[in-house]
This record gives structure tokens, C-alpha cells and sequence, in this order.
């Protein structure tokens, strides 16, 4: 009997090697398994709304327009506030984050940025103070104290070609964060010469994205956010382009969504769709963007 039960125990442990323990799967959604982030820089709404692939995307059938979307930065997204701050250098909120709401229920999460080096970085740029394509402004999780001073936590970001790995080994995370660098996000750079230019960073997402689409262990029950950081000029309104795509969205038959959103939404959608909570800032009581999103996905 107790080689039986023996037997019994080592077919359990092969049978968890092979599928894999419960805990490794992805948490189901109220709305989505996935949520894909892909974060643009400085263009006004009406800018924006011109560019034809931007428009195509919304109106494809998965595809939907937040059409009054305002934002203030990309600390935000992550923190419920912006912290008070309205400047570029580096900053360590002690705080709790998205981060923490995330992993305590066991959501994968990752931020891919373009020309990041890696290893914990922490400069202003990369790869240089001239070549400054990788910018720590627009990466959220370095400014946090409880990602930056953890090893395990700081290794989930990643630079932005990771994500083609990720795709192929059907390994890409529940929440994920994407941000080009200066030249693909339609920021420039100063120092090369490079002027902001938002329809060259359109023909590079288009490019980049396209084939992304085409890969059903990423598209599947995945919401994509593409939105702009602010506007530009900076106004105190901040209208911006933001836009969802994607299975969970089932557009209305003009495929807009009127309602009032902003980066809180994004954040505050997110915590409604797993039951994270929330941070207790402006993401408690922020309009979440679930209008036109199924929600029988659990």
C-alpha cells in the first residue's frame, strides 16, 4: 500500500511537470486575460486622430475610439497620482503600486522598453546623454522605491524586443506595458537632430505591430490600450488619442466611447477587470473604460 501510494504521489508530481501548476496559469478577467499598453509621446487629439493607421485601427471591427480620453503622465498609470511631479529627472515613490496589486494576485507583468539596457538601469538615458532613444521619464516602474531596490521585480523590465521572444514562446505576461523610445514614439531627439515626428512613428508602429496581430497566443482575449502620454503643446485639458482593440471589445456601430477617461481609467480598469482593489488615490474613483468591453469572460 505504500508503494501505492507512493506511485500515486510521483504521477502527481509528473502530471504538475507536464501542464504545469494552477498557480502558472493565467488568471482569468472580468473583461480580458491580457491587457497590452502601447504608450506614444506629445501629440494633441486632433493630430493624432488624422493619422491613417490610428484611424484604421479604430475602426476595424474589434476596434474602438475613447474619443474624450485626457491624461497627465506615465506615473500615473502606475500610481494613482502623479506624485506632484511635473518634472523629468529621476524620482523613488516609497509607495504602494500597481506592482504590488498585480503580483499579490499573481498577474504576470512586464514593461518592455525600447533600447533599454537592462540590469537594473537607472541613468536618464541610454545609450548615452547624446543618444538619448531610451528615456527613464517614460519608464513608471524604475520610479518605483519597491521595484528598483528588488532584483527579481526590476529583471521584468525588459528592452522592447523581448516581446517578439515572449510571443514566440507563448510566454508573454498578463499586463504589459509597452513603451517605443524617442524615435519611434514621436518625441525626437534633440541632441541628434532628430525632430518629433508623429507620422514617422506611425509608419514604425504600424510595421512593428501588424505582424504582432497575426499571432493568436498573443491576441487572444487581449485588450490593447494605445494612447499618447499628453498633448502637445501641454494643455491644462490634455485631450489625447487613446484607443482599445481587440477580442473583449465589441464596439457600438460608430465605434466611439464618449465618455470622460484618463490615465486613472486605464489604471482603475485594470484593478476592476482581476479584483486587485485599488491604490486609494485617483484611481479609486476613476470612470472605468468597460462600456463596450465583454463581461461574461470568467
Amino acid at each position: 500500500m505504500k508503494y501505492f501510494a507512493s506511485a500515486i504521489l510521483l504521477f502527481a508530481v509528473l502530471i504538475g511537470a507536464t501542464f504545469g501548476a494552477p498557480t502558472d496559469k493565467p488568471v482569468k478577467g472580468a473583461h480580458f486575460d491580457r491587457i497590452v499598453a502601447i504608450i506614444f509621446e506629445n501629440a494633441n487629439y486632433d493630430e493624432a486622430i488624422q493619422q491613417p493607421y490610428l484611424q484604421d485601427l479604430i475602426n476595424r471591427t474589434d476596434g474602438l475610439l475613447l474619443s474624450n480620453y485626457h491624461g497627465p503622465n506615465y506615473i500615473a498609470t502606475i500610481f494613482g497620482s502623479t506624485a506632484g511631479i511635473t518634472d523629468d529627472g529621476a524620482h523613488n515613490l516609497p509607495d504602494v503600486n500597481l506592482v504590488d496589486l498585480l503580483e499579490a494576485k499573481q498577474i504576470s507583468w512586464k514593461g518592455y522598453m525600447e533600447t533599454y539596457p537592462g540590469n537594473c538601469f537607472n541613468g536618464t538615458f541610454a545609450p548615452s546623454q547624446t543618444n538619448q532613444s531610451y528615456a527613464r521619464k517614460h519608464n513608471p516602474f524604475i520610479n518605483m522605491q519597491d521595484v528598483i531596490t528588488n532584483p527579481t521585480r526590476c529583471a521584468k523590465i525588459v528592452e522592447l524586443g523581448q516581446l517578439d521572444t515572449d510571443i514566440n514562446d507563448k510566454n508573454v505576461p498578463q499586463y504589459a506595458y509597452v513603451v517605443p523610445n524617442q524615435i519611434h514614439d514621436g518625441h525626437g531627439i534633440s541632441a541628434l537632430s532628430i525632430p518629433a515626428n508623429l507620422t514617422a512613428a506611425m509608419e514604425w508602429f504600424q510595421d512593428w505591430f501588424e505582424p504582432k496581430l497575426k499571432e493568436p497566443s498573443f491576441t487572444t482575449n487581449t485588450l490593447f490600450l494605445i494612447y499618447f502620454d499628453e498633448d502637445d503643446p501641454n494643455t491644462t485639458t490634455n485631450h489625447i488619442y487613446a484607443a482599445l482593440l481587440g477580442q473583449p471589445v465589441h464596439p457600438p456601430p460608430d465605434h466611439t466611447d464618449d465618455g470622460n477617461y484618463n490615465h486613472y481609467s486605464f489604471l482603475a480598469t485594470v484593478e476592476e477587470n482581476w479584483d486587485l482593489g485599488n491604490l486609494g488615490r485617483l484611481d479609486a474613483n476613476a470612470t472605468l473604460f468597460t462600456k463596450y468591453l465583454k463581461s461574461s469572460n470568467k
